[in-house]
């Protein structure tokens, strides 16, 4: 794409990513698809999948899939939280407090709560399936991994990728050898991926963020937060990203697995109302307004279980209401930028964000 006058950095990280385009599809667990990622990519830019929700057979069995329906580069997502630290009397209080939100819909939260999600350092043969696999691209939510496992990928000849929501975070990532960092703004949609949720948040939004790594760390930038267009996708350039990662604006896509309630509630007027909440899933996450977010009103200072301990009752409870005809427990996650959202193929989705950046960021007239 001949529209502007790439850095050398830009130029240069572009084609160790194998994209043509600066646009990355975020890799959204529970939405994103082999069949969006592989889409994302054939169309030129960098497709994702996210396997931080299942486990290495799980994992294995996206990555061969995206694998037969593209020969380009795509990214695949991991998270690496601290593991949780089980604390019974605090699940207990909590699924008390829930207790009338499922009796609301017949139901009882369940007896107990489980750590439905493994961290990747938890999970050895996840490391082991990636060796074997060898996807272009890793890239890690929430945390790093180790750094023999980051030795082990980097000798694969995979990139490596890890989000920061702040300066110290990126000084880490840029201290442990990975690639490129991720700049994720207060504005986006899903799980912050703050290292560690007990510290202080900055809530440094995605232009901020990604001026201040751009100018501070050593490493590509990659911007991310509320981004929904060209025009956006450009702004983010302008300040010295080398790409834009875009998550809320591949939810309606054909190819993406959100159902028809999460579509409707994404292209309707609650899509001006985003929140951030920790009661979801005991992590901080952005998501559409709903009865779930609601009870932030009423938890007061009673702290959710351990991310993803508290995801175990938030499942529980949306099952609960689903079977009811209620969706307003569903974690539907989206970013500052929802209303923005088109509905349309997601090679379809990459042409427009692509007219757009050249329409924001005129052909240079150079010699």
């Amino acid at each position: 794409m001949n529209t502007r006058r790439h850095g050398t950095t830009e130029k240069t990280m572009m084609n160790k990513l194998g994209i043509a385009l600066p646009i990355i599809q975020a890799p959204m667990a529970g939405v994103s698809t082999p069949a969006l990622a592989a889409a994302v990519s054939n169309a030129g830019g960098l497709g994702s999948i996210g396997v931080g929700a299942t486990d290495a057979t799980g994992a294995r069995a996206m990555i061969t899939e995206l694998q037969a329906r593209t020969k380009l580069a795509f990214n695949v997502n991991l998270f690496a939280h601290a593991p949780a630290q089980a604390n019974p009397a605090k699940d207990a209080a909590w699924l008390e407090w829930l207790a009338p939100v499922f009796a609301e819909f017949g139901a009882e939260p369940p007896p107990h709560l489980r750590s439905i999600y493994k961290s990747f350092a938890e999970a050895p043969d996840m490391l082991s399936m990636l060796l074997e696999t060898k996807p272009p691209v890793v890239s890690f939510h929430f945390g790093l991994p180790t750094p023999e496992a980051v030795r082990a990928l980097k000798a694969a000849g995979i990139m490596l990728l890890a989000s920061a929501t702040c300066p110290r975070e990126a000084e880490r990532i840029q201290n442990a050898g990975l690639d490129a960092v991720i700049a994720q703004g207060i504005e986006a949609g899903g799980h912050r991926g703050m290292f560690d949720p007990t510290e202080p948040d900055d809530a440094l939004g995605t232009m901020a963020l990604t001026r201040l790594l751009v100018r501070e760390a050593r490493l590509p930038v990659i911007s991310a937060g509320g981004i929904m267009d060209g025009a956006g996708i450009a702004a983010a350039l302008s300040l010295g990203a080398v790409a834009a990662q875009l998550g809320t604006a591949f939810i309606p896509t054909t190819e993406s697995a959100a159902d028809a309630a999460y579509r409707a509630a994404l292209m309707g007027p609650g899509a001006y109302h985003t929140r951030l909440t920790r009661l979801i899933s005991g992590r901080p996450a952005r998501a559409l307004a709903n009865r779930f977010t609601a009870l932030e009103e009423s938890a007061g200072d009673r702290p959710p279980p351990d991310y993803p301990i508290a995801y175990d009752a938030g499942k529980a409870l949306h099952a609960a209401a689903k079977a009811k005809g209620e969706h307003g427990f569903a974690a539907h996650w989206a970013g500052q930028g929802a209303p923005l959202a088109r509905a349309m193929p997601a090679a379809d989705l990459v042409r427009t964000l692509t007219k757009e950046i050249e329409e924001a960021m005129p052909r240079q007239n150079t010699p």
